[in-house]
């Protein structure tokens, strides 16, 4: 009879190998930029962090980079183990073309460009923030308001609370247990997350005749394997949940969340 490490190692090479394609190559690449920190020939970190200061023509790459880019392997795999099954159900329901153009366009520069705005002009500082964990409270953020729409309230005994109010509780959460984390940059992710959910970003989604046209062309679903096409989205775009409740079972469950790290001025 097999044993219990090698039926979870087992469980979790499966679950690996489903990964969708676009969920793969992100956890790679996030695990690749660890690798890299651990040399000191060249500061990864400086390079690709968003610091306020350092944000201009020639360095706007670091709106895209700095979710990638982490303190250490263990603060990277702590966000990998977070973000893998929201970005998995995220690409599963959108495809993995509208999710490269969504998380390396307005879902990462949104919150990214409100952070530096708030903490140069209003805060007046100048503090670094890196790591996946500002998409994980953006992806929490959308799931916060898919749950509201079906399950409004979460009732703890007379009182009930607004189920949309839980990433904001998890920020706070965070914030408390876990030092270094930037609790501004957590915000700007969940607010994100709502606008995305409420759907006022859905115009900023490429639209599906161009994604079809590209697939087309490219034979993307042909070349590339645990590709998610436009024509294979699980749930439908913009927030079109499942009705019946076989699908509402197959839900990602959000157990773990991630920490972002600050660094210093």
């Amino acid at each position: 009879m097999p044993n219990i490490q090698s039926f979870n190692a087992q469980r979790a090479r499966s679950y690996l190998f489903r990964l969708p394609l676009f969920t793969r190559v992100m956890i790679v690449v996030m695990v690749a930029f660890g690798l890299v920190g651990l040399q000191t020939a060249w500061d990864v970190r400086q390079w690709g962090s968003l610091i306020p200061d350092e944000l201009g023509i020639t360095t706007m790459y670091r709106v895209n980079t700095f979710p990638l880019i982490h303190l250490n392997l263990i603060h990277a795999i702590f966000n990998i183990l977070a973000l893998a099954p929201l970005l998995e159900r995220f690409e599963t329901e959108f495809g993995t073309l509208t999710s490269l153009a969504l998380f390396f366009g307005p879902l990462t520069t949104i919150p990214a460009v409100v952070y530096v705005l708030f903490e140069k002009f209003v805060l007046k500082g100048n503090v670094a923030i890196m790591g996946a964990s500002l998409w994980v409270f953006l992806l929490l953020g959308m799931e916060g308001v898919r749950t509201y729409k079906t399950n409004p309230y979460l009732v703890i005994g007379t009182h009930h609370v607004p189920t949309w109010t839980t990433p904001l509780f998890m920020v706070l959460v965070v914030e408390a247990l876990i030092p270094g984390t930037s609790f501004l940059g957590h915000l700007c992710g969940v607010g994100t997350g709502y606008l995305f959910g409420l759907g006022y970003l859905k115009f900023l989604a490429p639209p599906e005749w161009i994604l079809r046209e590209i697939e087309s062309r490219l034979n993307l679903l042909g070349r590339l394997p645990r590709y998610v096409s436009v024509d294979q989205k699980t749930y439908g775009r913009f927030g079109v949940l499942p009705t019946n409740a076989s699908s509402s079972s197959n839900a990602t469950p959000m157990s773990i969340i991630g920490s972002s790290q600050r660094l210093g001025p």
